[in-house]
Protein backbone atom coordinates (compact mmCIF):
# COMPACT_ATOMS: atom_id res chain seq x y z
CA UNK A 1 0.00 0.00 0.00
CA UNK A 2 1.58 3.85 -0.78
CA UNK A 3 2.59 5.63 2.12
CA UNK A 4 -0.41 8.34 1.25
CA UNK A 5 -3.38 5.54 1.16
CA UNK A 6 -1.87 3.71 4.52
CA UNK A 7 -1.78 7.40 6.28
CA UNK A 8 -5.20 8.00 4.96
CA UNK A 9 -6.60 4.22 6.13
CA UNK A 10 -4.90 4.82 9.04
CA UNK A 11 -6.62 8.23 9.52
CA UNK A 12 -10.42 7.11 9.17
CA UNK A 13 -9.52 4.19 11.19
CA UNK A 14 -8.40 6.57 14.16
CA UNK A 15 -11.23 8.50 13.22
CA UNK A 16 -13.81 5.60 13.42
CA UNK A 17 -12.26 4.36 16.77
CA UNK A 18 -12.18 8.03 18.64
CA UNK A 19 -15.79 8.40 17.42
CA UNK A 20 -16.94 5.01 18.59
CA UNK A 21 -15.13 5.22 21.94
CA UNK A 22 -16.19 8.72 22.58
CA UNK A 23 -19.65 8.72 21.70
CA UNK A 24 -21.35 9.59 24.63
CA UNK A 25 -19.32 12.67 25.39
CA UNK A 26 -19.28 13.81 21.66
CA UNK A 27 -23.18 13.43 21.64
CA UNK A 28 -23.43 15.65 25.00
CA UNK A 29 -21.83 18.42 23.72
CA UNK A 30 -22.42 17.86 20.27
CA UNK A 31 -25.94 18.30 21.25
CA UNK A 32 -25.62 21.02 23.74
CA UNK A 33 -23.94 23.19 21.52
CA UNK A 34 -26.72 22.72 18.94
CA UNK A 35 -28.89 24.09 21.44
CA UNK A 36 -27.36 27.04 21.89
CA UNK A 37 -27.91 27.97 18.42
CA UNK A 38 -31.44 26.90 17.61
CA UNK A 39 -34.59 28.88 17.23
CA UNK A 40 -36.56 25.93 19.07
CA UNK A 41 -35.68 24.79 22.33
CA UNK A 42 -38.52 22.31 23.70
CA UNK A 43 -38.09 19.14 24.63
CA UNK A 44 -39.48 17.23 21.76
CA UNK A 45 -37.24 18.92 19.61
CA UNK A 46 -34.20 17.95 22.32
CA UNK A 47 -34.89 14.56 21.31
CA UNK A 48 -35.12 14.79 17.79
CA UNK A 49 -32.05 16.43 17.37
CA UNK A 50 -30.40 13.80 19.79
CA UNK A 51 -31.64 10.68 17.91
CA UNK A 52 -30.62 12.15 14.55
CA UNK A 53 -27.05 13.01 16.26
CA UNK A 54 -26.66 9.55 17.62
CA UNK A 55 -27.79 8.06 14.34
CA UNK A 56 -25.07 10.34 12.20
CA UNK A 57 -22.15 9.11 14.64
CA UNK A 58 -23.20 5.59 14.21
CA UNK A 59 -23.65 6.19 10.44
CA UNK A 60 -20.38 8.21 10.16
CA UNK A 61 -18.27 5.07 11.66
CA UNK A 62 -19.48 2.60 9.03
CA UNK A 63 -18.92 4.84 6.37
CA UNK A 64 -15.42 5.19 7.86
CA UNK A 65 -15.14 1.49 8.91
CA UNK A 66 -15.93 0.97 5.09
CA UNK A 67 -12.84 2.64 3.95
CA UNK A 68 -15.03 6.27 2.22
CA UNK A 69 -12.85 8.66 0.89
CA UNK A 70 -15.73 10.33 -0.61
CA UNK A 71 -18.60 11.70 0.83
CA UNK A 72 -20.76 11.08 -2.30
CA UNK A 73 -19.09 7.25 -2.15
CA UNK A 74 -21.27 4.07 -1.28
CA UNK A 75 -19.51 4.04 1.85
CA UNK A 76 -21.60 7.09 2.98
CA UNK A 77 -24.67 6.74 1.33
CA UNK A 78 -26.18 5.71 4.97
CA UNK A 79 -24.86 9.39 6.09
CA UNK A 80 -26.39 11.42 2.96
CA UNK A 81 -29.58 9.19 3.20
CA UNK A 82 -29.92 10.89 7.36
CA UNK A 83 -28.72 14.17 6.13
CA UNK A 84 -31.38 14.74 3.16
CA UNK A 85 -33.90 13.67 5.50
CA UNK A 86 -33.27 15.98 8.24
CA UNK A 87 -32.62 19.06 5.53
CA UNK A 88 -35.98 17.72 4.12
CA UNK A 89 -38.09 18.05 7.45
CA UNK A 90 -35.57 21.52 8.33
CA UNK A 91 -37.13 23.61 5.62
CA UNK A 92 -40.38 22.35 6.17
CA UNK A 93 -40.33 23.80 9.60
CA UNK A 94 -38.87 26.79 8.65
CA UNK A 95 -35.17 26.55 9.52
CA UNK A 96 -32.41 29.05 7.74
CA UNK A 97 -29.73 26.74 5.78
CA UNK A 98 -27.47 28.24 8.57
CA UNK A 99 -29.31 26.48 11.40
CA UNK A 100 -29.00 23.49 9.44
CA UNK A 101 -25.86 22.97 8.10
CA UNK A 102 -24.44 23.83 11.66
CA UNK A 103 -25.89 20.18 12.61
CA UNK A 104 -23.13 18.97 10.73
CA UNK A 105 -19.96 22.05 11.39
CA UNK A 106 -20.97 22.18 14.84
CA UNK A 107 -19.60 18.31 15.72
CA UNK A 108 -15.69 19.76 15.23
CA UNK A 109 -15.54 20.90 18.42
CA UNK A 110 -15.88 18.21 20.60
CA UNK A 111 -14.98 15.77 18.08
CA UNK A 112 -11.17 17.47 17.99
CA UNK A 113 -11.31 17.71 21.47
CA UNK A 114 -11.62 14.01 21.85
CA UNK A 115 -8.84 13.86 18.92
CA UNK A 116 -6.19 15.76 20.91
CA UNK A 117 -6.87 14.17 23.97
CA UNK A 118 -6.16 10.50 22.30
CA UNK A 119 -3.60 11.16 19.93
CA UNK A 120 -2.11 14.23 20.75
CA UNK A 121 1.19 13.23 21.80
CA UNK A 122 1.71 12.05 18.21
CA UNK A 123 1.44 14.77 16.27
CA UNK A 124 1.49 13.36 12.87
CA UNK A 125 -0.83 10.98 13.23
CA UNK A 126 -2.83 14.05 14.79
CA UNK A 127 -2.43 16.16 11.70
CA UNK A 128 -3.46 13.46 9.44
CA UNK A 129 -6.36 12.44 11.33
CA UNK A 130 -7.80 15.77 12.02
CA UNK A 131 -7.54 16.40 8.30
CA UNK A 132 -9.35 13.54 7.51
CA UNK A 133 -12.17 15.05 9.68
CA UNK A 134 -12.00 18.28 8.49
CA UNK A 135 -12.01 17.41 4.99
CA UNK A 136 -15.41 14.72 6.04
CA UNK A 137 -17.24 17.26 7.97
CA UNK A 138 -16.82 20.05 5.62
CA UNK A 139 -17.88 17.73 2.71
CA UNK A 140 -20.79 16.75 4.32
CA UNK A 141 -21.97 19.69 5.30
CA UNK A 142 -21.73 21.80 1.86
CA UNK A 143 -23.87 18.52 1.12
CA UNK A 144 -26.30 19.60 3.51
CA UNK A 145 -26.78 23.09 2.58
CA UNK A 146 -27.47 21.44 -1.00
CA UNK A 147 -29.80 18.80 0.64
CA UNK A 148 -31.73 22.06 2.12
CA UNK A 149 -31.81 24.14 -0.77
CA UNK A 150 -33.34 21.50 -3.09
CA UNK A 151 -35.50 20.82 -0.14
CA UNK A 152 -36.76 24.46 0.20
CA UNK A 153 -37.19 24.93 -3.96
CA UNK A 154 -39.48 21.69 -3.36
CA UNK A 155 -41.71 23.25 -0.68
CA UNK A 156 -42.14 26.77 -2.72
CA UNK A 157 -42.83 24.79 -5.58
CA UNK A 158 -45.48 22.92 -4.01
CA UNK A 159 -46.70 25.90 -2.23
CA UNK A 160 -46.38 27.46 -5.17
CA UNK A 161 -48.78 25.19 -7.14
CA UNK A 162 -51.19 24.88 -4.32
CA UNK A 163 -51.79 28.83 -4.55
CA UNK A 164 -52.43 28.95 -8.38
CA UNK A 165 -54.74 25.68 -7.86
CA UNK A 166 -56.82 27.69 -5.14
CA UNK A 167 -56.60 30.72 -7.51
CA UNK A 168 -58.08 29.06 -10.09
CA UNK A 169 -61.63 27.96 -9.17
CA UNK A 170 -63.79 25.97 -11.91
CA UNK A 171 -67.69 26.75 -10.37
CA UNK A 172 -70.36 24.96 -11.75
CA UNK A 173 -73.09 27.77 -12.38
CA UNK A 174 -76.13 25.62 -13.60
CA UNK A 175 -76.29 22.32 -15.24
CA UNK A 176 -74.18 21.89 -18.16
CA UNK A 177 -72.43 25.30 -17.39
CA UNK A 178 -69.35 25.77 -15.44
CA UNK A 179 -66.97 28.84 -15.24
CA UNK A 180 -63.56 29.75 -14.62
CA UNK A 181 -62.80 33.10 -12.88
CA UNK A 182 -59.18 34.18 -13.60
CA UNK A 183 -57.65 36.48 -11.21
CA UNK A 184 -53.85 37.96 -12.06
CA UNK A 185 -51.58 37.55 -14.50
CA UNK A 186 -51.78 34.60 -16.54
CA UNK A 187 -47.98 32.59 -17.29
CA UNK A 188 -47.07 29.64 -18.73
CA UNK A 189 -47.55 27.75 -15.25
CA UNK A 190 -50.92 28.71 -14.54
CA UNK A 191 -52.40 28.02 -17.97
CA UNK A 192 -50.93 24.87 -17.17
CA UNK A 193 -52.73 24.55 -13.75
CA UNK A 194 -56.01 26.40 -15.64
CA UNK A 195 -56.64 23.77 -18.24
CA UNK A 196 -55.80 20.80 -15.98
CA UNK A 197 -58.41 22.29 -13.33
CA UNK A 198 -60.82 22.94 -16.36
CA UNK A 199 -60.36 19.44 -18.58
CA UNK A 200 -61.10 17.70 -15.02
CA UNK A 201 -64.52 19.78 -14.12
CA UNK A 202 -65.46 19.13 -17.95
CA UNK A 203 -65.15 15.19 -17.45
CA UNK A 204 -66.60 15.11 -13.88
CA UNK A 205 -69.50 17.24 -14.96
CA UNK A 206 -69.70 16.17 -18.37
CA UNK A 207 -70.63 20.28 -18.82
CA UNK A 208 -71.00 21.21 -22.32
CA UNK A 209 -70.23 25.16 -21.83
CA UNK A 210 -67.55 27.02 -20.20
CA UNK A 211 -67.01 30.67 -19.31
CA UNK A 212 -63.39 31.92 -18.79
CA UNK A 213 -64.02 35.36 -17.22
CA UNK A 214 -60.85 38.01 -17.44
CA UNK A 215 -62.07 40.35 -15.44
CA UNK A 216 -59.58 40.06 -13.23
CA UNK A 217 -56.61 39.64 -15.39
CA UNK A 218 -55.10 43.36 -15.22
CA UNK A 219 -53.22 43.08 -18.68
CA UNK A 220 -53.78 41.15 -21.79
CA UNK A 221 -50.98 40.59 -24.27
CA UNK A 222 -50.07 38.29 -27.31
CA UNK A 223 -48.80 35.69 -24.63
CA UNK A 224 -52.04 35.83 -22.67
CA UNK A 225 -54.45 35.47 -25.46
CA UNK A 226 -52.58 32.57 -26.96
CA UNK A 227 -52.93 30.72 -23.38
CA UNK A 228 -56.47 31.55 -23.55
CA UNK A 229 -56.42 29.87 -26.95
CA UNK A 230 -55.07 27.05 -25.74
CA UNK A 231 -57.17 26.37 -23.11
CA UNK A 232 -60.35 27.43 -25.50
CA UNK A 233 -59.03 24.63 -27.95
CA UNK A 234 -58.28 21.57 -24.98
CA UNK A 235 -61.83 22.37 -23.99
CA UNK A 236 -63.25 22.40 -27.09
CA UNK A 237 -61.59 18.85 -27.31
CA UNK A 238 -63.15 17.64 -24.30
CA UNK A 239 -66.40 18.46 -26.35
CA UNK A 240 -67.26 22.14 -24.18
CA UNK A 241 -67.40 25.31 -26.01
CA UNK A 242 -65.97 28.25 -24.90
CA UNK A 243 -67.41 31.50 -24.06
CA UNK A 244 -64.81 34.55 -22.54
CA UNK A 245 -66.05 37.19 -20.61
CA UNK A 246 -64.41 40.49 -19.05
CA UNK A 247 -63.64 42.08 -22.28
CA UNK A 248 -63.29 45.28 -21.22
CA UNK A 249 -62.84 48.34 -23.46
CA UNK A 250 -59.30 48.54 -22.85
CA UNK A 251 -58.75 44.93 -23.47
CA UNK A 252 -60.93 45.07 -26.57
CA UNK A 253 -58.17 48.10 -27.96
CA UNK A 254 -55.40 46.09 -26.87
CA UNK A 255 -56.70 42.55 -28.62
CA UNK A 256 -57.19 44.97 -31.93
CA UNK A 257 -53.90 46.40 -31.83
CA UNK A 258 -52.18 43.09 -31.05
CA UNK A 259 -54.20 41.21 -33.92
CA UNK A 260 -55.50 38.30 -31.69
CA UNK A 261 -58.15 36.58 -33.55
CA UNK A 262 -60.44 35.84 -31.55
CA UNK A 263 -63.43 35.59 -34.01
CA UNK A 264 -64.19 32.02 -33.42
CA UNK A 265 -64.41 32.40 -29.99
CA UNK A 266 -67.43 34.21 -28.43
CA UNK A 267 -66.88 36.93 -26.17
CA UNK A 268 -68.78 38.69 -23.81
CA UNK A 269 -68.20 42.04 -21.68
CA UNK A 270 -69.37 40.59 -18.36
CA UNK A 271 -69.71 37.29 -16.59
CA UNK A 272 -73.57 37.59 -16.88
CA UNK A 273 -73.56 38.63 -20.33
CA UNK A 274 -71.74 35.45 -21.31
CA UNK A 275 -73.91 33.05 -18.67
CA UNK A 276 -77.06 34.54 -20.52
CA UNK A 277 -75.78 33.12 -23.91
CA UNK A 278 -75.06 29.96 -22.08
CA UNK A 279 -78.32 29.71 -20.86
CA UNK A 280 -79.78 30.34 -24.14
CA UNK A 281 -77.19 27.92 -25.83
CA UNK A 282 -78.69 25.18 -23.48
CA UNK A 283 -81.93 25.75 -23.98
CA UNK A 284 -82.63 26.77 -20.78
CA UNK A 285 -84.78 30.08 -20.16
CA UNK A 286 -85.26 32.14 -16.53
CA UNK A 287 -88.23 34.54 -16.10
CA UNK A 288 -89.31 36.51 -13.31
CA UNK A 289 -91.37 35.41 -10.73
CA UNK A 290 -95.14 37.20 -11.56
Amino acid sequence: MAPAASASASARETLATVIQKNEAAILAEWTEDQAQTMSRRDNAHQAEVRTASRDFLNAMVEGLRAGGEDVRSGAFARVRDLLTELSGARAMQGYSPSETATFVFSIKKPLFARLRAEVGEDPERLADTLWQATALIDGLGLFTTEAFQKSREDVIASQQRELLELSTPVVALWDDILALPLIGTLDSNRTQVVMESLLEKIVETGASIAIIDITGVPTVDTLVAQHLMKTVAAARLMGADCIISGIRPQIAQTIVHLGVDLSAVTTKASLADAFLVALQRTGTSIARKG
